[in-house]
């Protein structure tokens, strides 16, 4: 019986040890807020404290058993909540667990991280009779060790140097994209001061991004210099970020480097590019306003060799004779001809060949190094006295017909000079360069077609001027010998008529050649302008029955100092061009004013009138309006030649006309001529 009492109080001290161990775990679990559990795995019962439950997503008055439990484990994670559970039973282990696995929350199946601890008790059998632990939510932790493993994984992997340092300036972490970018390792800068990595003159810059980092203020975009371990100066862009802790007060800074030399030399070329092709477009308009080759060629090489940095440059181009034969002019640029006119023309060597036979551009960092200089005789290479050649580069000049009409030719004494840029820059020129030389050729066919016609003009109006001066003589005295009453006498004025035509417009072929080859006389005289128009009018309202010219002088007499005859010849033009536009009209006014210092008339018609884009072209040499040129005779010189004499007194002839409203024609002259 006294064995029997004394197991009895043994084990009801031991309950009351538990008892006091339960309130104290009770007391501990109240003041740290932990989530707590029981566990009787002989029956499968399960309690959960309320702060339990919100962990796990059960209403307060919700319970559940170890099996209901076991389920809304995370199915990656039960294996290891039931292995560690069997080994703390079975005491394989220590008689306490500690386990950190996922769960599925009862309300809303959503995943959380949590912490178990427990400790087992065992009965007087040594079976497992109870486990009591505690539980914490992981959550926040896990999401924040994973935030900050996966920065950690962005910052070493990134191709932008990131460093954090702190508000003393000194390095407290550097990523691999910082030491390939600076040189540095890891090792070597962390600890020391920011300063390491800036320029002396730029040492102000730190301060300033330091002060503006404390005032927790962002500097974004910062283009700078930095200092490599070598000592080299590199550009970078800076993006500078305050680090806070967790009350939020800034205690260092992050700092972005990006390598901005790519970029530079971006710019640079970009730059280099609209340069180039501004250079191009100016070349080009220059060299399209010239029709004169010679003038063309030195245009080119001058422009080409200033934009290739060429040291020299010349343009070979070939042309041809009146006989057909071929030969060469050449332009040079920063050399004196008598550095190449001394060695003659080049020659077809093998460096040549590619450049004249239009093969192919040929660019050589040294021309005396190429397998295919130094063979042709008798130089073997350069001529003694050469200009030096090291660098060098030849583009041909091929025109659209696909004829090698030149080459274009740098040198430079040192090497490397030249690159494919320069190339591509010669080549575009070299394109613009034919075109403006395919015109200039054009031209001097054109002119030389001009001269054989106005030699052709002037051969023919002086043998015609001479039967026709002979033919109107012996009309005149035909028509005297004829009486009135002869029949044949009407037949005869008629043909006098037509001859005086003839006479007039040999006249003006006659002035035509004059003023082409600059020899229109001109015979001055002071006279009054306002009695000539009077007279021409007299003389051409006698010759018109269809028109009635009515005189609008506002000053009875002008004074002027010019060749009476030439400007007689334009009033009665253009007196007889207001009559012959104006067909199905009567009115023609002739207003003669003064204008400053320049005397001024002006012929009004009220006829056909002239289009806009033809008013310009109207005083062309043989230019007719087209609208008019079939039904109304004319060679289309009259207002050629009239323009010419006006210019020759420094005067202005124009033309004010409106479509089916008439043409007015106005010439100024000044009252008196320099030197007369």
């Amino acid at each position: 019986m006294e064995d029997l009492k004394d197991l009895n109080e043994k084990r009801d001290l031991r309950k009351q040890h538990d008892l006091e161990l339960e309130i104290k775990w009770q007391m501990a679990v109240a003041l740290t807020n932990l989530g707590t559990w029981d566990y009787y795995p002989q029956t499968e019962k399960l309690k959960l404290s309320a702060e339990c439950k919100e962990i796990y997503g059960l209403n307060s008055d919700e319970q559940i058993n170890f099996a209901m439990f076991l389920d809304h484990v995370y199915h990656a994670d039960r294996d290891l909540v039931t292995q560690t559970l069997k080994e703390t039973f079975d005491q394989t282990g220590d008689d306490t667990c500690d386990i950190t696995y996922r769960i599925l929350r009862f309300n809303d199946l959503s995943i959380r991280w949590v912490r178990a601890r427990g400790k087992v008790y065992f009965d007087e059998h040594q079976k497992a009779e109870r486990l009591i632990g505690t539980v914490i939510d992981l959550t926040e932790a896990k999401l924040a060790e994973e935030r900050s493993a996966k920065l950690a994984a962005i910052v070493e992997s990134s191709d932008d140097a990131m460093i954090s340092k702190t508000l003393d300036g000194n390095i407290t972490s550097w990523n691999f994209a910082a030491e390939q970018l600076f040189g540095y390792t890891e090792s070597e800068v962390v600890g020391k001061p920011i300063t390491i990595l800036i320029p002396e003159d730029r040492l102000e810059e730190e301060r300033l991004i330091l002060e503006r980092i404390r005032q927790n203020k962002k500097v974004d975009h910062y283009v700078t210099f930095r200092l490599t371990k070598s000592g080299l100066e590199i550009p970078v862009s800076l993006t500078i970020s305050p680090i806070k802790d967790y009350s939020g007060k800034v205690i260092g800074a992050s700092k972005i480097a990006r390598n901005n030399a790519r970029q530079k030399m971006a710019e640079a070329q970009l730059l280099r590019y609209a340069e180039n092709l501004e250079l191009l477009n100016a070349v080009g308009k220059v060299i399209s306003e010239r029709l004169d080759v010679e003038d063309i060629l030195q245009k080119v090489t001058d422009a080409t060799t200033q934009l290739t940095g060429a040291a020299f440059g010349a343009f070979f181009y070939n042309k041809l004779d009146d006989k057909g034969e071929s030969y060469m002019l050449f332009a040079l640029s920063g050399a004196p001809r008598e550095a190449f006119e001394k060695f003659g023309m080049p020659r077809n060597t093998d460096v040549f060949h590619p450049t004249f036979m239009g093969e192919s551009i040929v660019r050589s960092d040294d021309i005396t190094q190429d397998p295919r200089y130094g063979h042709n005789d008798p130089h073997f290479g350069m001529p003694k006295g050469h200009l030096p050649v090291v660098s060098y580069l030849a583009v041909p000049v091929i025109s659209k017909s696909g004829n090698v009409i030149g080459g274009l030719f740098y040198g430079h004494p040192d090497a490397g000079k030249f690159t494919r840029e320069h190339e591509q820059l010669v080549s575009g020129v070299a394109t613009q360069a034919t075109v403006a030389l395919d015109n200039a050729k054009l031209y001097e066919e054109i002119q030389k077609l001009n001269d054989k016609k106005d030699e052709f003009i002037g051969l023919a109006s002086h043998e015609l001027k001479t039967p026709v001066t002979s033919l109107s003589g012996y009309l005149q005295i035909l028509n005297r010998t004829l009486s009135e009453a002869d029949r044949n006498k009407p037949f005869v004025q008629k043909a006098l008529r037509q001859v005086n035509k003839l006479s007039e417009l040999i006249s003006d072929l006659l002035d035509v050649s004059k003023i082409e080859t600059g020899h229109l006389p001109l015979s001055f005289v002071r006279f009054d302008l306002v009695q000539l128009v009077l007279d021409v009018i007299e003389l051409t309202q006698y010759t018109t029955k269809t028109h009635r010219i009515v005189m609008c002088p506002e000053v009875e007499t002008i004074m002027v100092s010019a060749d009476k005859q030439r400007i007689e010849q334009v009033i009665i033009n253009l007196l007889s061009n207001a009559i012959k536009y104006s067909p199905n009209k009567v009115l023609v006014n002739v207003i003669v004013t003064v204008n400053h210092d320049k005397a001024r008339v002006s012929v009004q018609d009220f006829g056909m009138g002239i289009n806009k884009d033809q008013q310009e072209r109207i005083f062309s040499r043989f230019y007719r309006v087209e609208e008019l040129a079939a039904h109304i005779s004319g060679l289309g010189i009259g207002l050629y030649i009239s323009k010419e004499i006006i210019n020759r007194h420094n005067g202005t002839l124009w033309l004010e006309s409106e479509v089916d409203m008439g043409s007015v024609f106005s010439f100024e002259i000044p009252f008196k001529q320099k030197g007369h």
